[in-house]
């Protein structure tokens, strides 16, 4: 199996993708480190940043700028954690954490982003599908809304 794809099945892209640009897919993160985590991630395959062109970083800026309207809207975030580790994954991606000073409130449970100020819970907590949908289902709703 290629990268890419055992990439986009490792993250369930198909799954949980929120927004696209030409180049990006921005989704849900499996599991959450903080209410909204995503995975920002080119769509071809590219195991180095290096090997990004100069129209896929421009690209990228778009993915970025709705991200963080988005995800302020949704959840009024104090900053945007975004790190590339790529470790296991030899494919080009951000994880993307909004951080929280205070608990985020959602169809009656509450978030708490466990280790602020300090870095985001990178193992995070794996949610039901209801919970993920509800998550999902409450970004789309500000996506592209000013």
């Amino acid at each position: 199996m290629n990268e890419l794809k055992a990439f986009n099945e490792k993250f369930k892209i198909s799954d949980y993708t929120l927004f696209e640009t030409d180049f990006w897919i921005w989704s849900l993160r499996p599991v959450q480190g903080t209410v909204g985590a995503g995975v920002l991630s080119l769509k071809r395959e590219c195991p180095v940043l290096s090997e990004v062109t100069e129209e896929e970083f421009a690209d990228m800026k778009q993915a970025v700028n709705v991200i963080e309207e988005t995800l302020k809207k949704t959840f009024n975030h104090d900053i945007m954690n975004y790190l590339m580790l790529m470790m296991v994954d030899k494919q080009v991606h951000y994880h993307v954490f909004p951080r929280y000073e205070q608990s985020v409130e959602l169809n009656g449970r509450t978030y708490k982003d466990q280790n602020w100020p300090k870095p985001p819970e990178l193992a995070g907590e794996k949610l039901s599908d209801d919970e993920m949908n509800t998550i999902a289902d409450e970004i789309k709703k500000n996506l592209g809304a000013s």
